[in-house]
């Protein structure tokens, strides 16, 4: 393997596993501020232990996920050097408006929310878990501010040779941040539900407290169900603009070779590869590539071969097709348990109207499970979208190969990437077995009638 091939592996593995946190903590934050906010308009002691329930899951999963998302900033600096000094003044400001803004927000308020308990008027209180929440929304819209920008760059020009920012609103109207953040915050919602719903169908199925856990499921369905068809609904439209500005990977995500019109669909295929240009679709849905693609029935979709042809002399000699493998089953993967996490939570809903949640244990064992679902669904989303970008890292801009730091070696590439895998396994298991004790434990006890106006702690120890 070339150092550049190492240094993607590496900062490819940090960014997936960090990105199994981010997802967690916005949709867990606002759930949890949800509870408290219920608790403080009626006063109601089961929503106060929920509270409290859910914090403690909270907490555990930021504490992890900050850890491992420190690493990728000093990957930038020292396998991207040649990315860093050409984009550093537009990728830059993005990066400090997240570390000086959302992320001592979020960290701020949180030490707040922690130790206020019994020092903060409760209103007052209850507004530092909306501004964890809002903390962690902000922090993710930085970050995929600078994202999007590597996928569709605006308000720049060229000085010297490097894009400088000339206009810092462009970066947060520019399309692909717009549609790709709005997915990004109602996928945080899904995951975030999912998990809450797991942990309490897991309660109710161990003989928890059911007036309480069936409380949680409940809330965790309310939030999911429109959670789940936003994201659906938001990711079909991101495909439209991806089609708009990176044609190339809307026709990788079907294995397109040739410009098709109108574009079937196809929910399986075999071959189709990047040495198989003549792929076997299996189960085509007429029309659906064209709807998804360009919002038309009977719209265009241009296929990988002109494409490549079309980069080729504009870009110069160079094989500019991802991998398509990916492509391919990234999109159906994602879409796939998209509508497996649909059809469960409709199923949630179901029972809750018929007042029998608590009491179907298919359902229940179901959504226990149901819980890597996110995780999996929110992971072909992210391969899908950097994978579809290859072989740029600044689309138009900069080609990957370009990006490596010229003095970095594949030996110290591949110490760190050993250490970096040994380093997370050991952070995903401790994360793993935390968050499986603490949902697996009793709710504190209810407080007596005396004791309601008694200050508590904010996680259950």
């Amino acid at each position: 393997m070339t150092s550049t091939d190492l240094a993607r592996a590496q900062f490819a593995f940090t960014s997936i596993n960090h990105f199994l946190f981010v997802p967690i903590t916005i949709g867990l934050a606002v759930l949890t501020a949800l509870l408290q906010t219920a608790w403080h308009r009626n006063g109601r002691d089961e929503y106060l232990r929920l509270t409290r329930f859910f914090g403690t899951l909270l907490v555990i999963n930021i504490a992890i996920g900050v850890v491992t998302g420190i690493v990728q900033e000093f990957e930038f600096g020292m396998n991207w050097g040649a990315y860093s000094r050409l984009v550093g003044n537009v990728f830059g400001a993005p990066l400090a408006m997240e570390g000086l803004a959302a992320f001592f927000l979020e960290s701020t308020f949180l030490g707040l929310w922690l130790f206020g308990w019994d020092k903060l008027p409760r209103r007052v209180h209850l507004l530092t878990i909306w501004a964890v929440a809002l903390g962690s929304a902000l922090s993710a819209m930085f970050i995929l501010a600078a994202n999007s920008w590597m996928q569709h760059p605006v308000g720049y020009v060229m000085v010297n040779g490097k894009p400088q920012l000339n206009d810092i609103w462009a970066l947060f109207t520019n399309p692909v941040f717009v549609w790709g953040y709005a997915k990004v915050l109602f996928a945080s919602l899904t995951t975030g539900a999912v998990i809450m719903l797991a942990v309490s169908a897991w309660q109710l199925r161990h003989r928890g407290d059911r007036e309480v856990f069936t409380r949680s499921a409940r809330l965790a369905l309310v939030v999911l169900v429109p959670a789940i068809l936003f994201t659906l609904l938001v990711g079909d439209e991101l495909g439209v603009i991806e089609g708009r500005y990176q044609p190339m990977k809307i026709a990788a995500a079907e294995a397109q070779w040739t410009t098709c019109q109108p574009c079937s669909f196809s929910l399986f295929q075999v071959g189709g590869g990047n040495n198989d240009h003549t792929p076997t679709k299996i189960i085509a849905v007429p029309h659906l590539l064209s709807l998804l693609a360009t919002n038309h029935w009977n719209g265009q979709v241009t296929g990988m071969g002109p494409l490549q042809s079309q980069y080729s002399r504009q870009y110069g000699p160079g094989n500019y097709v991802p991998n398509v493998f990916i492509q391919y089953w990234g999109m159906r993967a994602m879409a796939y348990l998209g509508a497996l996490v649909l059809l469960i939570s409709a199923w949630g809903l179901l029972l809750v109207r018929r007042k029998k949640l608590a009491t179907s244990r298919l359902f229940l064992r179901v959504a226990v499970w149901g819980a890597v679902l996110p995780f999996a669904m929110n992971t072909a989303g992210w391969l899908l979208t950097e994978s579809g970008r290859q072989p740029w890292i600044v689309q138009g801009i900069m080609l990957t190969k370009n990006g490596i730091s010229p003095t970095v070696s594949t030996t110290w590439l591949w110490i760190s990437l050993i250490a970096f895998v040994l380093l997370y396994g050991a952070l995903g298991t401790v994360d793993l077995i935390l968050m499986l004790r603490y949902s697996r434990k009793e709710l504190a006890p209810p407080r007596a009638e005396t004791d309601l106006d008694t200050p508590v702690p904010a996680v259950q120890y």
